[in-house]
């Protein structure tokens, strides 16, 4: 593939910027609390939230145009992180075609996709494509699934920069209710459950070259992508057998061999067993491909589940940690959705 990270900027109750969440996620730092709103047993939710003051406010646009709480954080989340991945565009280029993830577990009022694409170019004031831009509530996965059309659009010529991304906040009363209900949420009294979070992320996408004739900084080379679905999903009845994630991995590293064994893994793991198996199945059916000595990265322990912002996450990291070299290259990364959507993407060092 032609397509290289160029830019990213992240979010997370561990850092306002990429740099600091990855600082922080390398020191284990967990910053995870307990807020106001109980659940079923009356014991205080425990969930990641990003500083308040580390935001953006919502624009004055929204005052005459009510956003529903949901939606408002998520739009200032993005704001912040979506700055961060298009500040090295000077002068700014645009308007850029955006790919978004979005979450897939809605409130009693499920966001509209492209109204939140229009209502964040009006926020952010970051020029974006509407026409070319898309917004898809598949959770996790989503933006990790995006970067294989992403580096389509690159690799033709279509634009000359491309933006991945997601955004998701889980701390919604709703929400929280919802998954408490179905006994996901980690307490007292569930061991086998995750602390909700919230987060953003954008990764900006070019060509090599023109990220040299622009002298934008390259984090990482995309070297191939490759997404799949799991029928025995955790909401579906079929038996769970990790064929969606084993299936990735094969599509991926057959159409984009690696240029030595895998040395990292970014994994999108929540602290919920379940996705354990998924991961000891595509090791196992690619295990020549893998490092000894493999380093497992799972930073969901530090900020918690960051939904639909979670793949973009993940990917920033693994570029950073492979850029700065304190991550070994060949890195692959992956993000599982809960309804079933399962996306991988190989990295190699820029160059």
């Amino acid at each position: 593939m032609a397509a290289v990270i160029a830019g990213a900027g992240v979010v997370t109750p561990i850092g306002l910027s990429l740099a600091e969440t990855s600082a922080s996620a390398r020191a284990r730092v967990a910053r995870l609390r307990e807020i106001d709103w109980v659940d079923r047993r009356f014991e205080p939710f425990i969930v990641g939230t990003v500083p308040d003051d580390g935001l953006p406010p919502l624009d004055k646009a929204f005052e005459e145009e009510p956003v529903q709480y949901r939606e408002a954080r998520m739009l200032r989340l993005a704001h912040a992180a979506l700055e961060q991945a298009v500040a090295a565009l000077d002068p700014p280029a645009g308007p850029l075609p955006l790919l978004l993830g979005l979450s897939e577990h809605h409130t009693t009022q499920p966001i509209d996709g492209r109204r939140f694409l229009q209502r964040l170019a009006l926020q952010s004031k970051v020029a974006l494509n509407l026409r070319a831009s898309v917004a898809a509530a598949r959770g996790r996965a989503a933006g990790v699934m995006a970067l294989k059309r992403a580096s389509q659009v690159i690799e033709n010529a279509q634009f000359p920069y491309v933006l991945v991304g997601g955004v998701d906040s889980l701390v919604d009363l709703y929400v929280l209710g919802t998954l408490d209900l179905q006994g996901r949420i980690r307490g007292e009294t569930v061991s086998d459950g995750f602390s909700p979070s919230e987060g953003a992320a954008f990764l900006l996408l070019t060509t090599p070259e023109r990220a040299q004739s622009e002298k934008l900084p390259v984090l990482a080379r995309i070297a191939g992508t490759a997404t799949a679905a799991e029928p025995g999903h955790i909401y579906s009845e079929e038996n769970y057998l990790g064929e969606g994630l084993a299936s990735a991995f094969t599509q991926l590293l057959d159409a984009a061999p690696p240029s030595g064994l895998i040395e990292c893994i970014f994994a999108s793991f929540n602290g919920e067993r379940y996705w354990a198996r998924e991961l000891g199945t595509a090791r196992l059916r690619n295990s020549k491909l893998f490092a000894p000595e493999l380093q497992m990265e799972h930073p969901a322990e530090c900020f918690g589940d960051l939904g639909a912002a979670f793949g973009p996450t993940l990917v920033a990291l693994a570029a950073h940690g492979v850029s700065a070299g304190f991550r070994g290259a060949p890195c692959l990364t992956y993000a599982s959705s809960d309804y079933g959507d399962r996306a991988a993407v190989l990295l190699e060092k820029a160059g």
